[in-house]
């Protein structure tokens, strides 16, 4: 017998809640989107059940906040018609195609096209949805990273990683966060009034602090869109880094998921509900967690949050027992076509990810929910 398709985990609150209310499309405030690549393209159908057809039925504001791919999905479910556009977006994303060796200038121009083709002229569109509220998340480089070239820039991200394998806070002196966000305002979990941490506002007003990294807040603008969304996707040595955005402090930006990989945040102070459709049950805060098992978000900033993710049962059915996932590009280098097959297959198997979760909202029972 099949197991089920999808994790679903809550926080305290959020499960309270649940058990109370059901699931309501209208209680949630906040979705967050993590960076992961190509493990995105296996979340499709999930997202088209969510931004196409159940979070319509109530609108209301909702603040997106992603970082890399995430920021691309959201920017995408900004579109005025989101289920072409995230289609879209599925769909050239997994048509990308690199020959081994490829160099960084040629991975960025292609990154460059994709989202040209997604949101050129559509800018205004983008950041003035009605109803969703986009923020994006990109990193800024301090000491070491302020050059990407050479021998300062490898080892700055050497230091990156003595750092963070000393503690997460000390990451900060390398890096710092940039939050580009909508210009309406800040998300309510950010905002320096409710906050005890680190929102540093590009106007120059006080910062506040909210973990240990500086955060400079840059309102999104047609101006700067299509730069926060290659920053924040920006994968070192991969991709290249982004200079000198307008609107944020002069430097080098990259992949915002190096500090937020899977966005642990003040959630909490949000009084809405946290619907967080994610890659896997786990939230592990920034890239560099990732080979680190001790380094997994827990405590009070998640009581709020609603973690829904694809089942170990549902992977396993999976081409190669798992989701898309950037090594691929390795793996399929001398056959980009099976490849692109695989990934196909995935993206297709994810309408039974949107249809459980309906299924779920529908009639939601607490007994699947398990702790977060």
């Amino acid at each position: 017998m099949e197991g089920p398709v999808l994790s679903i985990r809550a926080g305290s609150r959020a499960l309270e809640r649940i058990r109370r209310h059901g699931l309501d499309p209208a209680d949630v405030a906040v979705i967050p989107g993590a960076a992961g690549g190509p493990k995105a393209l296996g979340l499709h159908g999930l997202d088209l059940a969510l931004f196409g057809e159940w979070l319509p039925r109530a609108p209301r504001e909702r603040h997106l906040i992603g970082a890399s791919i995430g920021a691309w999905r959201f920017a995408a479910a900004c579109r005025r018609d989101p289920a072409p556009a995230l289609a879209e977006l599925a769909r050239r994303y997994t048509e990308q195609s690199y020959p081994r060796g490829v160099s960084a200038a040629f991975v960025t121009r292609s990154v460059r096209e994709l989202l040209a083709a997604l949101f050129a002229g559509r800018e205004a569109e983008v950041i003035a949805h009605p109803h969703h509220r986009l923020h994006l998340i990109a990193v800024r480089g301090r000491g070491p990273l302020t050059r990407d070239a050479g021998f300062k820039r490898l080892a700055g991200f050497g230091a990156a990683v003595v750092a963070n394998l000393a503690g997460r806070r000390h990451l900060r002196h390398v890096l710092e966060r940039a939050l580009f966000h909508d210009a309406r305002g800040l998300p309510d979990f950010l905002a320096p009034a409710r906050t005890d941490g680190c929102v540093q506002p590009a106007s120059g007003e006080p910062a506040v602090r909210f973990d240990a990294f500086r955060t400079h807040a840059v309102p999104l603008t047609a101006a700067n869109l299509h730069e926060a969304l290659a920053a924040s996707a920006a994968i070192p040595l991969v991709i290249e880094a982004v200079p000198d955005i307008p609107g944020a402090p002069p430097g080098l930006y990259w992949d915002g998921g190096l500090i937020d990989y899977h966005l642990h945040l003040p959630y909490a102070r949000s009084e809405g509900l946290v619907l967080y459709p994610h890659f896997t049950d786990r939230i592990v805060p920034g890239w560099l967690d990732k080979s680190l098992p001790w380094r997994r978000a827990s405590g009070p900033w998640l009581d709020n949050v609603v973690l829904v993710s694809p089942s170990r049962e549902y992977l396993s059915r999976l081409p190669g027992g798992k989701l898309p996932d950037r090594g691929d590009f390795k793996r399929f280098v001398a056959d980009p076509a099976a490849r692109m097959a695989a990934w196909r297959t995935a993206i297709g198997e994810s309408a039974r990810l949107g249809e459980a979760f309906l299924d779920f909202a529908a009639r939601p029972d607490p007994a699947l929910v398990r702790p977060l």
